[in-house]
């Protein structure tokens, strides 16, 4: 599958997605899902996205189309086995290169293998795993200053207990009890995972 062929696949889905759920996309968000950099696109790049900056949110763009292209995704593997391939061949190809569309689908962090979403409590280990490491390193202050050996004022101590007790809630119960990710924190992870890979070549 060729790049622009991959593009018009995806975008066309997409809208389709948004026709379904009654969701406005306009030409101009279309036209941003062809971004691409250092390369050539069917027209001026940096006109394209002052244009776009001008008029949207680049956050909320970016949930908006990251949200529906995964329901699309969903639908469509759904309905035909063959446009589901074709979807994860496309994502591939685009990968290859700067282009804007695997960003919003999710920059490499589920273009790996091209999961409709993340598997279930996939969070919740990563989240875990800090939180054990938090509760040692506060754990260990705490009983530090307990003895003698580390100076620690009483509203430092609670502080530390709130922020733990408070990030507990936030990472560990609440997507017990909302069956997904906190609120965010997707697009946080694969923010810095975007700033990550674009600090290492290759």
């Amino acid at each position: 599958m060729q790049v622009r062929e991959a593009k018009d696949f995806l975008v066309q889905e997409t809208a389709k997605q948004a026709s379904i759920e009654g969701v406005p996309v306009s030409k101009l968000e279309k036209r941003m899902m062809y971004f691409v950099e250092n390369e050539e696109m069917g027209e001026d790049p940096l006109a394209l996205n002052e244009e776009f900056e001008a008029e949207y949110d680049t956050d909320e763009y970016e949930a908006k189309i990251h949200g529906l292209l995964h329901r699309a995704y969903a639908r469509v593997k759904k309905e035909d086995p063959e446009a589901a391939r074709q979807w994860k061949e496309a994502i591939r190809e685009m990968s290859k290169g700067d282009h804007y569309l695997p960003v919003l689908w999710g920059d490499g962090i589920l273009a790996a293998n091209y999961p409709a979403e993340r598997p279930p409590h996939d969070y919740l280990k990563l989240v875990g795993t800090a939180l054990l490491v938090v509760s040692i390193i506060i754990g260990v202050a705490i009983a530090a200053a307990h003895y003698g050996q580390i100076p620690m004022p009483v509203w430092l101590k609670r502080l530390l207990i709130f922020v733990f007790v408070g990030g507990y809630i936030y990472f560990a119960v609440l997507p017990l009890v909302m069956k997904k990710s906190p609120p965010g924190l997707q697009r946080v992870v694969d923010k810095i995972y975007r700033i990550w890979s674009k600090k290492i070549p290759g």
